[in-house]
């Protein structure tokens, strides 16, 4: 009996780790580093938060499709082309971020800390 809650120990830390592990094909980049990349015209910037947080507070070029609704809209945007994901704090956006690398989308950024983190 030992054993088996032994195992299913191991496995509950493996699966709390690997939800904070860094996603194989995803890039974490700063506000800062970002800002950089807002000229380029073959990056799509999406902003997942909701149209009330998109309408309060948000950057051009950024376009709003809420997290809830990006699935049904992969089709608008281009795989072959980087995309930029924002959300207000990060971790929206990474789950974004997740949904697109599953769809086949190769270049993904999330910007770490999101619009909180915007200087």
């Amino acid at each position: 009996m030992e054993i088996i809650q032994w195992v299913i120990l191991a496995l509950a830390i493996i699966f709390i780790i690997s939800r904070f592990m860094p996603v194989k094909g995803i890039t974490q980049l700063t506000s800062q580093e970002v800002k950089k990349k807002l000229k380029d015209k073959q990056v799509q910037f999406i902003d997942v938060r909701t149209p009330q947080e998109y309408k309060s507070n948000h950057r051009k070029p950024f376009k709003n499709i809420p997290l809830h609704e990006l699935a049904k809209r992969t089709g608008d945007l281009d795989k072959q082309k980087e995309v930029v994901i924002i959300c207000q704090s990060g971790m929206r956006s990474m789950r974004a971020a997740k949904m697109l690398k599953k769809q086949g989308f190769e270049k993904i950024i999330n910007v770490k800390g999101g619009m909180g983190a915007w200087v």
